[in-house]
């Protein structure tokens, strides 16, 4: 009986270090996310609005892309597969600066959406984008459901707008278009649930206060903002296209 009693008392303990862990590695992962978020729409501001650079990237006439705005717009995955293959080589300081510089990069990419919208389009879609994915993080962070079934399929199903895009990008169709940008939206919402979930459990495992644990904080950060940016875009092409200039 002492013996169980032992166990009991170890296991709760055990358990709430771990929920404690796993509140401040989700607490760092949404620190960093706002941060490269923050980064993000000051330099898509800015290179959208100032002439001198917004040049460097397209024609300010007509908003056509040049050959720098082309590589900038795939800038952002090299500097993803740069993190994700040297990770674990990579120091905590080299990784917040390849962190800043994505988002830095992310953000001067986006800067073509002040073309196609409006300033309150899209400031209506961020707002309304910033709720969905709050209360999604949130019901991924307190359900007991595993997701990971779920969240096998939602990463089957971006596959699937990947192709499809590349097809589109082809194929000019408006109508698969708009069916792409609808699935999206409901990916990204499924992904953000169940990304949350499983950096919940990843802080639970491996705590917060170590090396490695700061650098999966940002490597988490990264994975959230690409959630939420892709749900904001998705959402923008739907609710945006009647306001187009």
């Amino acid at each position: 009986m002492e013996t169980k009693t032992t166990n009991y008392v170890y296991d709760s303990v055990s358990h709430i270090e771990d929920a404690e862990a796993s509140r401040k590695f989700i607490a760092n992962v949404f620190m960093w996310m706002f941060v490269a978020l923050g980064i993000s729409s000051v330099c898509s501001y800015i290179f959208a609005f100032n002439p001198d650079l917004s040049s460097m990237l397209r024609n300010n006439v007509t908003g056509q892309s040049n050959l720098l705005g082309i590589a900038v717009m795939f800038a952002p995955l090299i500097f993803i597969i740069v993190a994700g293959s040297r990770f674990h080589k990579m120091s905590f300081t080299s990784l917040i600066v390849l962190f800043i510089a994505f988002s830095a990069v992310m953000g001067i990419s986006l800067s073509y959406i002040f073309y196609r919208y409006s300033i309150g389009t899209i400031s209506t879609v961020f707002i309304t984008s910033s709720v969905v994915f709050g209360v999604m993080a949130i019901g991924g962070y307190i359900t007991h459901q595993d997701l990971t079934k779920f969240g096998s399929i939602m990463m089957m199903l971006l596959v699937g707008i990947i192709v499809a895009s590349v097809l589109n990008f082809f194929m000019h169709s408006d109508s698969l278009s708009v069916i792409i940008s609808y699935i999206g939206v409901a990916v990204f919402v499924g992904l953000t649930a169940y990304d949350v979930q499983k950096l919940k459990r990843l802080g639970a495992e491996i705590g917060y206060a170590g090396n490695d644990a700061k650098k999966m904080a940002i490597m988490g950060a990264i994975t959230l903002y690409l959630d939420f940016v892709n749900l904001f875009l998705f959402m923008l092409r739907i609710f945006g296209g009647g306001n187009r200039r």
